[in-house]
This record gives C-alpha cells, sequence and structure tokens, in this order.
C-alpha cells in the first residue's frame, strides 16, 4: 500500500510504498477513500523541511539550546550524528481521513467491516487508529464533505470553549478552513459573526456563511472597524476566535481591545503571545488555547487504550465532537462544498505538496483520492510484508535476524550494531509499518513486514532480536523459543516473576537455541579493560556508580508497572548486570531506598557479592541535563579506576595502566551484538550465561517491587 512521507532533512515529500498497518485490540484497519490536506499543519511543515539547517534553528530555538547541551556531554560527533538521524526520519503526513473499515481489534465495539468511518489517520492506503478516533459517517455525508470533519472538530472545539449564547457577537480572526468552519459553527449557535482576513475570497466565502467581514490591510485599524460594526451599547465584542497563524501578537493584541469586559479569547490557531497585562486586567479578559480535536486529544488511556470519558462528567470528547459535526453537515447547518478548491490522485502526491507550497489565498482544500477495490484488490491492499530495494551488498553468511520493533534505539543502535556483526538483515517487524520500512531501507534489510506470526514460520530466519514495548516481551521470547529461533532481547527480560518463570521453563526446553539480553554495558572496551586489571588482583572490589538519568514524566509508557515496567526494571537494571559483572560473584544481598517522589525513580541501591565485593547504584531522576550520564569507580586492593560517560577511563597506581580514551561513547552495543552472533555461527555458549541473566533479572522485579 502507498503512504505519503515527508523527510524533515530534505523536504522532500514521497509516496513510499509500506506494508499493511496490523491492528491493536482497541484499533480499527480503515480502507482510505479521501484524504484532506491541512493546509496549516502541513504547509508548516513542508517549508520547515524545504529550510536550511539556519532556517530550522531560527524555527526552533529550544531544539538549538538542546543540542548544545548534548554536544557538551556526548561530544560533537553524537550529537551531530543524533540530530541528523532526527531530521532523516521520515514523518507521516495527514489527519483527515475517510473510508471504510476493513477489520476491527479483538476489543472494539460500535463498528463493523464496511462501515463508512472518519478519522485522524494519515494519507494512506489504510490506515490503524484507535476506535475512539472513529467515527460513523450519516448516509446523507458525502466523502468529500466528511474528509473536513476531522478540523471541523478543531473549530468546533475552540467554539465550546467560547461559550457562546444565543445573541452574542463573535470575531473570527483568520478566514482559512477552521476558520470558515468557525463562522458557520457559530452562526449554527445563533451568533452574530464578524470575519476579519487579508483575502477578498475568503472574506466573500464568510459573507455567504452569514458573517459580516472587515478585510485586513495596512491602513486598516481592525479594533476600529469592529467597533464601528457594533456600536457603543455593550462595550465590545462578546467573544474573539483566533483561527489565524503567524507569529504577529497583533491578533491576540486586537482581540484583547476590541472586546466588553469579562470577554473571551480563544486561540485555535497560532499567534504571538506577548500579551499586555492592562490589556486583560482591565476588562477581566478570559484567555485560553485550544487543544486540537477536544478532550481525550493526546491522552494514550483514550487514544491507545481505548478507554472513554463517561458523558456525564465530559459530555464532548474528540470522538462526539467528530459525530456533531458530521451531524451538522447531514442537516445542513455546516456546507463545505465550496471550500474543495483542488483535487489530486494519491499518486499526484508531490504534485499535490507543490500545490500546497504554493497556494493562494483562493486555496482552501486539498482533496486527495485513493484506488478503489477494483483497481487495488484488498489481499494486495493489506499485504503485511514488502521487499526493499537493496541500497547496498548485504551479507550473505551469516544468521538472518528479523528484528521486530523498530524505534529510534532499533534505527539508531541494535540495529547498526547487528549490521556490523555480519548478521544477515532478513526482516524488521513494526505494527504501522512505516517506520519499520525507513529503518530497513536506511540499515538495509530485505524486507519490512507487520506480521511477526510470519516471521516465526520462516525457515530462513535464524535469530529474532525482540525491540519492542517491554510488556511484549516475555510472550514474543516465548512464541520465537516455541518455533525454534534464537532470541536476543532488548531489556528488560520480563516485568514479572511469573513471566520469567515461562520464559525460564521455555529456555529449558530447547536448550539448544541460544537466549541472551542486551547487557551491552558489560561489553564495553573501557569496561573490558576495568575487568581485565581487577580479575588479575583477584580480591573483593567495591564499586560505585552514579546514573544521572533524568526526569522522565509520569505519564510515560516506561513508567507505567504494567506496560513499562517502571525504570528499576526497565532501565536500572543495565547497572545491576554491570555490577554482577565486575564483581564476578553472585549477589548474596541488595537493599534499596528511593527518594520520596511520585515516580519513586530516584534510588540508592546496595548490593554486596557472595565473594565480600560491595556495590552502590545511585539512578537519579533529578539531576541537570548538561552534567554526564554515567560515572563509574571501582576501588582494589590500593588501587582505583574511574570511568567517565563511556570516554575516559582513567587508572590511579596501577603498575602500566594510567589512562583509556575513546573519541566517542562506545556502551559496548556493537561488541555484545557481535559475541551473541558469534555464538549462534560457532555453536559456543551463550556471552552471557542464563544464570547469571535470570539472577539479574529477578532481582531488578525483586527491587521494584520493594519500593512500589
Amino acid at each position: 500500500m502507498k503512504q505519503i512521507l515527508q523527510n524533515l532533512g530534505s523536504g522532500k515529500t514521497e509516496l513510499t510504498e509500506i506494508p499493511c498497518p496490523a491492528p491493536g485490540p482497541q484499533d480499527v484497519i480503515v480502507r482510505t477513500s479521501r484524504t484532506l490536506v491541512s493546509p496549516g499543519t502541513e504547509r508548516m511543515l513542508v517549508e520547515f523541511g524545504r529550510a536550511g539547517f539556519i532556517g530550522k534553528a531560527r524555527q526552533q530555538p529550544e531544539r538549538v539550546r538542546e543540542v548544545l547541551n548534548k554536544m557538551r556531554t556526548n561530544g560533537i560527533a553524537p550529537t551531530l550524528e543524533a540530530v541528523f538521524h532526527k531530521l532523516g526520519q521520515p514523518l507521516p503526513l495527514g489527519y483527515c481521513n475517510v473510508g471504510q473499515v476493513l477489520e476491527t481489534g479483538g476489543l472494539v465495539e460500535g463498528f463493523a467491516v464496511e462501515d463508512r468511518v472518519v478519522s485522524n489517520g494519515h494519507h494512506a492506503e489504510a490506515v490503524c487508529v484507535g476506535k475512539n478516533m472513529c467515527a460513523k459517517i450519516p448516509d446523507t455525508v458525502s466523502d468529500d464533505a466528511a474528509a473536513f470533519t476531522v478540523l471541523g472538530a478543531i473549530a468546533l472545539q475552540g467554539v465550546r470553549l467560547a461559550k457562546p449564547t444565543l445573541g452574542e457577537t463573535f470575531v473570527v480572526s483568520g478566514l482559512g478552513l477552521i476558520g470558515l468552519i468557525t463562522v458557520q459553527i457559530l452562526r449554527a449557535n445563533g451568533c452574530r459573526v464578524i470575519g476579519l482576513d487579508y483575502s477578498a475570497s475568503r472574506l466573500e466565502l464568510a459573507r455567504r456563511y452569514g458573517a459580516e467581514t472587515v478585510q485586513l490591510g495596512d491602513s486598516v485599524d481592525p479594533v476600529a472597524a469592529v467597533s464601528a460594526m457594533i456600536g457603543h451599547s455593550v462595550g465590545g465584542v462578546d467573544g474573539v476566535l483566533i483561527t489565524a497563524a503567524t507569529t504577529s501578537n497583533d491578533p491576540v493584541s486586537h482581540a484583547a481591545k476590541m472586546s466588553r469586559k469579562r470577554g473571551r479569547i480563544i486561540l485555535v490557531g497560532v499567534a504571538g503571545l506577548e500579551l499586555s497585562r492592562a490589556d486583560f486586567y482591565e476588562k477581566e479578559l478570559t484567555f485560553q488555547v485550544s487543544c486540537s480535536y477536544g478532550p481525550g486529544r493526546y491522552d494514550p488511556d483514550y487514544e491507545t487504550a481505548g478507554f472513554d470519558y463517561p458523558p456525564g462528567f465530559v459530555r464532548w470528547t474528540e470522538q462526539r465532537n467528530f459525530e456533531a459535526v458530521l451531524g451538522l453537515m447531514a442537516c445542513g447547518q455546516l456546507d463545505v462544498s465550496d471550500m474543495m478548491t483542488d483535487r489530486f490522485d494519491i499518486d499526484q502526491a508531490e504534485e499535490a505538496y507543490e500545490a500546497l507550497a504554493n497556494a493562494s489565498a483562493e486555496t482552501l482544500g486539498i482533496l486527495l483520492t485513493y484506488r478503489t477495490a477494483e483497481d487495488l484488490p484488498e489481499a494486495d491492499l493489506r499485504a503485511p510484508n514488502v521487499a526493499v530495494p537493496a541500497q547496498e551488498k548485504r551479507a550473505e553468511n551469516g544468521p538472518a535476524i528479523a528484528m521486530i520493533g523498530a524505534g529510534n534505539h532499533t534505527a539508531r543502535t541494535l540495529g547498526p550494531a547487528f549490521k556490523k556483526a555480519g548478521a544477515q538483515l532478513h526482516t524488521i517487524v513494526s505494527q504501522a509499518g512505516i517506520s519499520g520500512t525507513t529503518v530497513a531501507r536506511q540499515l538495509g534489510f530485505a524486507n519490512s513486514s507487520t506480521d511477526f506470526e510470519a516471521v516465526l514460520t520462516d525457515p530462513d530466519v535464524n535469530i529474532v532480536v525482540i525491540s519492542t514495548r517491554h510488556d511484549l516481551h516475555a510472550d514474543q521470547v516465548c512464541a520465537a523459543l516455541g518455533a525454534g529461533k534464537h532470541v536476543f532481547i532488548e531489556k528488560p527480560l520480563a516485568l514479572t516473576h511469573d513471566e520469567l518463570d515461562r520464559i525460564e521453563a521455555a529456555t529449558a526446553a530447547a536448550p539448544h537455541l541460544q537466549v541472551m539480553v542486551g547487557f551491552n554495558r558489560r561489553f564495553a572496551p573501557q569496561v573490558e579493560k576495568m575487568k581485565s586489571l581487577i580479575r588479575a588482583k583477584g580480591a573483593p572490589i567495591a564499586v560505585s556508580m552514579n546514573i544521572n538519568a533524568g526526569a522522565i514524566p509520569a505519564d510515560h509508557w516506561t513508567q507505567d508497572r504494567k506496560i513499562g515496567g517502571g525504570r528499576i526494571i526497565g532501565e536500572a537494571c543495565h547497572f545491576l548486570d554491570l555490577a554482577r559483572d565486575m564483581m564476578g560473584s553472585r549477589i548474596a544481598d541488595a537493599q534499596i531506598m528511593a527518594m520520596d517522589t511520585p515516580t519513586r525513580d530516584s534510588v540508592a541501591i546496595s548490593l554486596r557479592g557472595e565473594d565480600g565485593s560491595l556495590s552502590t547504584i545511585q539512578y537519579l531522576a533529578n539531576g541537570p541535563q548538561s552534567l554526564p550520564k554515567e560515572r563509574f569507580e571501582v576501588f582494589c586492593g590500593g588501587q582505583a579506576l574511574y570511568l567517565d560517560n563511556f570516554r575516559h577511563l582513567r587508572g590511579y597506581n596501577w603498575k602500566g595502566f594510567s589512562r583509556m580514551r575513546q573519541w566517542r561513547q562506545d556502551k559496548g552495543h556493537a561488541a555484545c551484538a557481535h559475541a551473541f552472533i558469534e555464538a549462534v555461527r560457532k555453536g559456543d555458549p551463550t556471552p552471557i550465561p542464563a544464570s547469571e541473566m535470570f539472577e539479574v533479572s529477578r532481582l531488578s522485579i525483586d527491587l521494584a517491587e520493594r519500593i512500589a
């Protein structure tokens, strides 16, 4: 199937073949018939992509500061590599989608195959969206009109925040698509509406919808013009909805000056926010920024997990706003027919976005149309696998891997590590198909897929590399072992003791298969040097680790114990493994203390090995980003080692060793992947003994439970 992607680095808009997405339990798969190009958001993304690096920096100065801080701690080369990688990630465009339901997830109710629906899906021939992001289309509403629903919901949410009442007067500042829809919704509420814009054609359209208008220009004072229109009986308009997109402060300033006492100003679009306190203070004005389609937006529980808000407490969610907009269309109170100014076929995507970039004020709604079932049979549309043309010669002799998960860590670290290790890059699997196809093209995977089960039955795949969400690890590990595949798992191995028991049983049942967790730090060259010095002493050691992990919001998925496991299981396990490996003996005792914070992710851990070695781990989320992330000290028999952020290793009182420098960080990812691939190739024992892998995994779960 085809999907439109935007490269933020080059500015190129391209039509790409990707596999059909796979639905989750709360998802709906939709075959697209129409999408609407957003003249605001998408034009901004295209212009950002086409800007040079200086232009990009000027548009996002806060990102520049982040880059400079990262350079100070990680070095110039790794930072620039990260920046170029980020800019090289294609971005899926579009959020106004109309089509027919192809499939529903197992927990979806209220939608059936062949239902016509609107959603916030991308510009793609098939999209996967959460059930709460879909709404059924009434029979009397055409696909063309329904494509305006999502933009209509943005306008409707702004109107809801303004709380208009019958007979009030509102100004709509900016008469693009959202502004023109806002005019009609306010008129349906019985309000007098005054529209402001520079374009004569848009003002004419607003007048057709029942608005009075003011054409902006250098010689026009919008405050005076509006005041002259309404008189002085109430002292100003009741409210202003700003639907323009500008960096100027004028729209907000003008809105405040033309409003009556206790008037309402709602920012739906984008405007400068250098406000005058006097304008707002004297009139006790209300100013509010509207968030997209309404309540539920950006809430993963609502959009992904499928939990709805009770109507008795949240009457209008984003889904119910979709339904309300469709209802206005069905009864004739919202007419978008005059806003459809351009139409392109999906194969003309580049032409459509060129038209968007060069659009005049007369350009409003750009519709994209898609292949029908006659042109693209469902079997072809639903194909879960896409062959990716080779950009370079692929490895042919190493074990063949299937990479499950195509996130940032896979793209930048894990995938390149296995490629460097000589593995055959057979298939990469992702749920949506976009990220998998992108990584496949970047690294040289032969196939991009959305079908995990197909990988398990593919006789050409020797190894399954798992880099997915943490709650999926246990099931995927057991399934891969059951299918006779070697398994490499990016940490953590599991989230609960029950999951560990299942994996341990599956491992015991397949002793001929390699199973290894990606505890890469024990393979770092500087750590290997430290261990060689320590082992030669043959004495107990004391290890001190200071981890400036940085803050992660409490609502981030990694903090969720059921999904991410929390940061002790999901991240601090790395340092438990490193301490275990450095001490070289089983852990006899472990203690943990946590700071009294909501996330409980700033902790001090104390370990004692059976040989008398000690280790303390301070894993902290309350430090500054400017401080290096990882520092280790080892004391042993009157000597010491100090490792700073995997770049500078210094030895104190070691005969023949004083320092080891790295020009860039090396945390052992490549060496870890190489060790695993070689063990599979030669049939050697797993580089990390299973006993240590399970010991550390069980300990991380135990420690997390103690501070829960």
